[in-house]
């Protein structure tokens, strides 16, 4: 059979499988807003999509992927609950020439439902492990909802919490910035001169706007950076704290049992971690070796926006491949397209044509 021809071939049985859970079929166009997806998938997937302009409709984009069309289709008039699947091509722009494909079919599963979300959860990634259990994959979690916790629960400015929220995608900078927070790192020149004739009274006045911000909103941004400025570091303690936490590694139980004494200093996290162990619990019940499933406290971080919660993917043994499977929770994505509404959604992606290729392989 022909490569192409065995992905399809793929691709038809995971979409028979996901139909058999309950999932009801959807499609999506190939042409998406750009601005709509823009504002859900955040600024950053503008550097790796395909975007263009249409004289009638303006800015558009190549689907990157299929969540936020279906989301917006089950807003706008899908039944609650409900499970969805869809096939297609979906395309990323690749810096470099690599084993990573610009464009590939995906082939995916949602569920929205507001009754027991770690079910849900384990629903999703049990019918994933299933599917692909013939191929050895590992299969790695996380939980982004542990670590938000973990900042909104920070002793220190909202502006502060808000930056280091809004960069949890970014690790880089999101150490950035918790380093400065935390004092062990120089504030930038830039700023500091700022900074510092703001402290003198020699703010510009009069100086002429250059771009897009009014004159209250730059006073506004100038105000925030005195504060900024002005207000102690975070603690050497809630620092080391954080730390831990992005740096924890290990089996589900194992990490179940270090984030429960993480909490009694850190009480943010607390009902995040009752919601793990309420996941961990569901993911046994369907069979799953939880004593032998990894969990990674900072793994998602370098995905798509939108997911804020569970996270999980499933890789081959070659670390060039990307991830054969992934998918994650993104309740917060749905209020956007429900303008107020929304309900509580996970679900995942699988690669057909990598399925079939590391078939192929083992076959030979």
């Amino acid at each position: 059979m022909a490569p192409k021809a065995e992905a399809r071939a793929e691709a038809e049985r995971l979409m028979a499988a996901f139909r058999d859970a309950g999932a009801v079929p959807v499609e999506a166009d190939i042409l998406q807003p750009a601005e709509v997806l823009l504002d859900l998938y955040g600024e950053d997937i503008r550097a790796r999509a395909y975007v263009t302009n249409d004289p009638l409709r303006g800015e558009m984009m190549l689907r990157p992927d299929f969540t936020v069309p279906v989301v917006q289709k089950h807003m706008s008039e899908g039944a609650e609950p409900a499970r969805y699947c869809y096939a297609g091509e979906v395309f990323r722009k690749q810096e470099h020439l690599t084993v990573r494909k610009s464009e590939y079919v995906q082939v995916g599963y949602e569920v929205f439902t507001r009754e027991n979300p770690h079910r849900a959860d384990a629903e999703v990634f049990a019918l994933f492990a299933g599917l692909l259990a013939d191929l050895a994959l590992r299969a790695a979690t996380g939980d982004i909802a542990i670590l938000m916790a973990a900042v909104r629960g920070l002793r220190t400015l909202e502006s502060r919490k808000a930056a280091l929220l809004r960069h949890i995608w970014r690790p880089r900078r999101f150490t950035e910035l918790l380093d400065r927070y935390g004092g062990r790192a120089p504030v930038p020149e830039p700023r500091a001169r700022l900074l510092s004739a703001l402290a003198r009274g020699e703010a510009p006045a009069g100086a002429p706007l250059v771009g897009l911000r009014s004159a209250t909103e730059i006073a506004a941004r100038l105000a925030a950076l005195k504060e900024d400025a002005a207000a102690a570091p975070i603690s050497a303690e809630e620092v080391a704290r954080l730390d831990d936490l992005l740096n924890l590694s290990a089996k589900g139980p194992e990490a179940l049992a270090h984030l429960r004494d993480m909490a009694r200093d850190m009480p943010a996290i607390a009902a995040t971690v009752d919601r793990l162990e309420a996941r961990l619990d569901a993911l046994a019940s369907l069979g799953v070796d939880v004593a032998a499933l990894d969990f990674e406290a900072s793994h998602g971080r370098t995905t798509l926006e939108y997911y804020d919660g569970f996270v999980f993917s499933f890789h081959a043994a070659d670390p060039g491949l990307p991830p054969v499977a992934s998918g994650g929770r993104y309740d917060a994505l749905t209020a956007v397209p429900g303008q107020g509404r929304s309900i509580p959604a996970v679900g995942g992606v699988i690669r057909p044509g990598l399925v079939a290729d590391l078939r192929e392989a083992r076959r030979c």
